[in-house]
């Protein structure tokens, strides 16, 4: 039987000028990632040191990892922590869920006419200094830009059925430090029964990292749903017992 030729071409090689061309930094920079030992060893052919495609992999790594805002002492932790670029890729992921956005809230800007039509009088300094204080809004020229369109829609109906402007701020204040509060036993939850006793990503393997990623991304909308089901459940006792005391009266 005759033998099946390979046609696939070899592996490119890259001299080091070629390697940072290809990956769009300087030659030094590839010199000091290599003393640094972000890189590996090139292959060496007499004076001429060849790099492959991993280290052209490698380099495109650390400039998303630098564009993510990672430092170069902790890139060095998680490249150390698996020279595969894969694995270094899932501890990347862990880090990634657990420092992601719980919120999803979309801001919204007013102008304003708006404001003055949405709050009359009531858009005092003393308002919009409290506004600011819990880091709703930030002042622009020409208006407002409020980080939630949903807090900003909720605000304005309650102003409209009569709630004064002033208690609908005393109530996000208060409410805040209850969900604060809130936060902070699901953070210990996630901390001690989830991460155990992990203090940095690198004492991980990258099958560990993996599989906390999984898990952090199933407790999220779970710690969601406790939430606004024990805030319904609250607020049934709570309207129950003053409908009594009212009826009582």
């Amino acid at each position: 039987m005759a033998e099946i030729e390979n046609d696939s071409p070899p592996p490119r090689e890259y001299r080091v000028a070629e390697l940072a061309e290809a990956a769009g930094i300087s030659v030094r920079t590839v010199r000091f990632y290599r003393e640094r030992r972000l890189l590996p060893p090139p292959r060496k052919e007499g004076r001429i040191a060849w790099y492959g495609e991993e280290h052209l992999a490698r380099l495109r790594l650390i400039a998303e990892l630098l564009d993510r805002g990672h430092a170069l002492g902790g890139i060095a932790e998680l490249i150390g922590a698996g020279e595969d670029g894969r694995d270094v890729a899932e501890l990347i992921g862990l880090q990634a869920a657990l420092v992601a956005p719980w919120s999803d809230e979309t801001p919204v800007h007013l102008d304003w006419d708006e404001l003055r039509a949405a709050f009359g009088d009531q858009l005092t300094e003393a308002n919009t200094a409290e506004s600011i204080a819990q880091g709703f809004i930030t002042v622009e020229p020409d208006g407002i830009t409020h980080i939630s369109r949903r807090l900003m829609d909720a605000t304005t109906a309650l102003v409209d059925e009569g709630v004064p402007l002033a208690a609908v701020l005393d109530v996000s204040r208060r409410a805040r430090e209850y969900a604060d509060a809130m936060a902070d036993i699901f953070v210990a939850l996630i901390r001690d029964h989830l991460l155990g006793a992990l203090t940095h990503v690198h004492d991980l393997t990258p099958a560990e990292a993996a599989r906390l990623t999984e898990q952090l991304h199933r407790v999220r909308p779970l710690a969601r749903t406790v939430n606004d089901a024990q805030f319904a459940l609250a607020m049934d006792r709570r309207a129950r017992a003053e409908y009594d005391r009212l009826s009582a009266e």
